[in-house]
């Protein structure tokens, strides 16, 4: 009884010390991607016509229907 009780301790004190370091882990990633690589803001990014990109999302579109057509 005595050595079952010590299997289980030992198992979920190593359970509860792995996901206690992940997540730290993962906090500290979190913490240096925000720090580290910020989102580009919308002035930065480059102008789209919309025209041209409205036709071309058009275009993808009926390629795709026309090959999900062609494969039945």
């Amino acid at each position: 009884m005595a050595d079952g009780l010590n299997l289980m301790l030992y198992g979920m004190g190593t359970v509860f010390i792995f996901l206690t370091l992940l997540v730290v882990c993962t906090n500290v990633m979190s913490a240096l991607i925000i720090r580290f690589y910020k989102e580009p803001s919308f002035e930065t990014l480059a102008p789209v016509d919309s025209s041209s990109r409205d036709s071309r999302t058009i275009a993808i579109i009926e390629a795709a229907i026309a090959e999900h057509r062609k494969s039945n």
